[in-house]
């Protein structure tokens, strides 16, 4: 499905963020990528949805050489990102964006689902502006909805829990379970510090001083993290 190749990233005169790392991510697997802050998870992930051009290496997706290409033609692919921090877009209604995202049309029942299914009520959302009215956990579960409505085969969510609130939060998982389930072939990478997002992993990638730390099933990787900050940084529970 995914497999860098010696990816090395660095930006001007700094060290490198991303050290020569090699990954292979299988089909149909729930992979998160976690540890300490300014460690170069956000890095890799934007360089896997192509807003980061590496310094170095190779990223081939579901058999083509994408290193080269733009956000845009990897979106085309399937491949749909989520940003810790979403976009905001002045002029463009949630209606806009959920259209957008389809690639089509929607009736008011398609458009109510993909909103319903971040725990959105779509009569008070769907005709407002995607701008400064909406609070941050708005424009998140707005944002989640969008890669839904996409169905892409890739999925990357940069550390989707931030800004959220508990019973979002709780709905976030149900939502990762069903969009595995939906789809025999999609594949869901996660950034994040969170215990319960860790727990329903498939496999757990860990990333420090911009390189590849541990890898391996959640049964393996997660009795070695849980508890040991200087390797990954805290692992927080959200109850």
């Amino acid at each position: 499905m995914l497999e860098l190749k010696n990816i090395s990233f660095n930006a001007g005169d700094k060290a490198d963020i991303i050290k020569n790392v090699s990954l292979n991510i299988d089909e149909n697997k729930f992979t998160v990528i976690t540890g300490p802050n300014g460690g170069g998870k956000s890095t890799l992930a934007r360089i896997i949805a192509g807003i980061i051009k590496p310094t170095d290496g190779k990223i081939y997706f579901c058999g083509n050489d994408i290193t080269d290409m733009a956000i845009t033609e990897r979106a085309r692919l399937g491949i749909g990102f989520a940003f810790q921090q979403p976009v905001r877009f002045k002029g463009l209604s949630v209606m806009d964006l959920l259209k957008i995202a389809a690639g089509k049309e929607l009736n008011m029942d398609e458009a109510c689902k993909y909103l319903s299914e971040v725990g959105l009520c779509a009569k008070d959302y769907i005709n407002r502006e995607i701008n400064a009215s909406l609070s941050g956990g708005e424009l998140k579960r707005i944002e989640i909805a969008t890669v839904i409505a996409r169905d892409v085969k890739l999925a990357i969510f940069d550390e989707p829990e931030a800004g959220i609130d508990i019973w979002s939060f709780k709905n976030l998982i149900n939502i990762f379970e069903k969009m595995r389930r939906e789809r025999s072939d999609r594949t869901i990478i996660v950034i994040s510090h969170q215990e319960r997002i860790l727990n329903i992993a498939d496999d757990i990638i860990v990333i420090a001083d911009g390189q590849v730390k541990k890898k391996g099933i959640r049964e393996t990787i997660m009795p070695d993290i849980i508890g040991t900050p200087s390797a990954v940084g805290p692992c927080h529970k959200m109850v």
